[in-house]
């Protein structure tokens, strides 16, 4: 007699619990957070010059002083949150962040307000890379994950859509710091929940935290992040320069010193896997696009169309609940299609978004920006959530904090990129087009100037959306050039 022996089925990866999702909502309160810091410091600008009177350096570091210490502070605080636990340095950091903000709003002088930005800016880098670690280490089932990396990226256009009406609202009432206590109650409640709903995690065999990668990091990604916006706002002269080439040079030698570390903060080994760079390149081109255009539909909306910025400020909502569908469309796609038509898709969406910007007209434009913002947006999320996806999940739960912090480095840097080659692209038209105007695209004034920048306008967006279209194709082709049967891809 012959006996059978039956196997019972491996179980899969743990599915997400209720504490799991209700975690997920205390780790979208940061990402809320940071993408409305983002817009209300807009809005509060002309009443904060006015009685700050900040000189135009100042002004340029209140603006961006935040953008270039985030950047910079990225990479230590991800491998700071292996080591230390990322559950407790998201705490410590929303807890600064909260303190911080209360230092900005009561700013008595633009150094003051200069130093509270740059105090964000560190704070503000360790929330996005705990709460994408997190995120890795909470939902390890892939359908789990990839829907609350849906929820984490909607809570930044639910952001994006909530900060025009907040900041509207309080600088009507209020003086212009008080944009900037938003952030207060916000960190109460992730401080209160945290503890509670998170659970704590690192790496048990991290070594201590390199200070001279810590260094090199900063001090690279804030040199090439200074650099690009400076030429990308017209002021490349020879600091600007060698700014530029001193992030690039200090890059190569953190590069390299990773390269010879036992234990290096990321595994720079995951390069040499299509899986891994395909989606993180797409995602920063995607980002260097969305950077580019974001800076050009401002300036239109204003210079061209003449809307004060308080509704340039507004009309930019429709495009944010764009992004908040495709962020909640994307992972439900994910469960019915492959990851790599999806991806390309998504990123063909996108670039027909772009495409019709190049529609727009010198008089009346605000229905195709509409149009077209709706659209990249849509696209532009489910490339962001699958991105995401396959780039965390490409490494081991316990380096998950630096691999974050590596995604969110290269899409700044890439928003970075995206401003200064098609900003001067865009100035270069513009240029051409208005002999003598020196390229001052934020100086169009007259008819003939408004339909030279409408000219760089539509310029960059064709550019956008053709390569974009470009990495459409690259992303389906080579995603699906992986061996059979190694996962969803």
């Amino acid at each position: 007699m012959t006996i059978l022996a039956v196997t019972a089925p491996s179980a899969g990866p743990r599915r997400a619990g209720a504490r799991d999702w209700a975690g997920l909502a205390v780790l979208a309160l940061p990402c809320l957070l940071v993408s409305m810091d983002a817009h209300v410091l807009n809005l509060a600008l002309p009443a904060l010059a006015a009685e700050l009177r900040p000189t135009s350096v100042q002004l340029l570091w209140i603006v961006d002083g935040y953008a270039f210490l985030l950047g910079g502070a990225l990479m230590t605080m991800g491998a700071l949150g292996d080591r230390i636990g990322r559950r407790r340095l998201l705490l410590a950091g929303g807890a600064a962040f909260g303190c911080a903000s209360v230092l900005a709003a009561f700013a008595t002088s633009a150094a003051m307000l200069i130093a509270a930005r740059a105090l964000l800016g560190i704070a503000g880098a360790t929330l996005m890379p705990s709460t994408l670690s997190l995120i890795r280490t909470m939902f390890r089932d892939a359908r789990d994950r990839t829907v609350a990396l849906g929820v984490w990226t909607a809570s930044f256009a639910l952001g994006g859509v909530l900060a025009p009406v907040i900041a509207g609202l309080l600088l009507q009432a209020f003086w212009w710091g008080s944009v900037f206590l938003v952030a207060v109650p916000l960190m109460a409640l992730l401080v209160v929940l945290g503890p509670v709903l998170l659970p704590e995690f690192r790496d048990p065999g991290a070594a201590r935290v390199d200070a001279l990668s810590a260094g090199l990091s900063l001090l690279a990604v804030l040199g090439a992040v200074y650099g690009l916006k400076r030429v990308a706002q017209g002021d490349g002269d020879a600091g600007a320069g060698l700014a530029l080439a001193g992030g690039l040079v200090l890059g190569a030698l953190f590069v390299r010193r990773q390269v010879r570390q036992a234990d290096p903060w990321v595994d720079l080994a995951l390069f040499r896997r299509l899986r891994f760079t395909l989606p993180l390149a797409t995602n920063a081109l995607c980002f260097f696009v969305l950077y580019g255009t974001q800076f050009f539909v401002a300036l239109y909306l204003q210079l061209v169309l003449g809307l004060s910025p308080l509704h340039a400020g507004l009309w930019t909502i429709p495009s944010a609940l764009g992004y908040l569908a495709g962020s909640v469309l994307g992972p439900i796609a994910a469960r019915r299609e492959p990851h790599a038509w999806l991806m390309g898709a998504s990123v063909a969406v996108a670039a027909t978004g772009f495409g019709l910007l190049t529609q727009v007209g010198p008089g009346s434009g605000l229905a195709v920006v509409v149009a077209g913002t709706v659209v990249f947006s849509v696209g532009l999320a489910p490339v962001y959530v699958l991105s995401t996806e396959m780039t965390v999940a490409a490494a081991p739960p316990e380096r998950a904090g630096g691999l974050s912090a590596l995604v969110e480095t290269c899409a700044d840097l890439g928003g970075a990129l995206g401003i200064a080659v098609l900003g001067s692209l865009g100035a270069a038209v513009y240029r051409h087009a208005v002999p003598g105007s020196a390229g001052d695209l934020a100086g169009a004034r007259g008819e003939g100037a408004r339909e030279a920048f409408t000219l760089a306008f539509q310029v960059v967006e064709g550019v956008g959306a053709g390569l974009l279209a470009v990495v459409a194709v690259a992303a389906v082709a080579g995603l699906r050039l992986r061996r059979r049967g190694a996962g969803p891809w």
